[in-house]
């Protein structure tokens, strides 16, 4: 089943998480994250333009991405983004809390 996801289904930073990991493959265009995302999850996250944007926005305001304008393989004018060294930090960082957090959630459903 393949289901659209927003900003109101993951938990908090998941999706800036997902895209800062996506990143760690090198420099990509919107699109070209929210492909990867796709296919890397067997079609299970599908990440909404109207989600990614935003959120690459936050990053690149943050200081965790860079990017810049280039053209993408289908000959058209594309903005790529790209992990800084302190957006590479953040990642552990956020790995580690999504660590922790969804422990605590499997040890909370195994007691139910």
């Amino acid at each position: 089943m393949v289901r659209s996801v927003n900003k109101n289904e993951l938990l908090p930073g998941t999706l800036e998480m997902l895209i800062l990991q996506t990143l760690t493959r090198g420099k990509m265009h919107g699109y070209g994250i929210a492909q990867s995302i796709q296919e890397i999850s067997d079609d299970v996250l599908q990440v909404e333009e109207g989600s990614l944007y935003p959120a690459l926005q936050r990053l690149l305001v943050k200081g965790w991405v860079k990017a810049e304008w280039g053209t993408s393989e289908n000959n058209r004018r594309a903005r790529y983004y790209s992990l800084t060294p302190s957006g590479r930090k953040q990642l552990g960082t956020e790995t580690e809390n999504f660590n922790r957090t969804i422990a605590a959630i499997a040890r909370v459903m195994q007691t139910a």
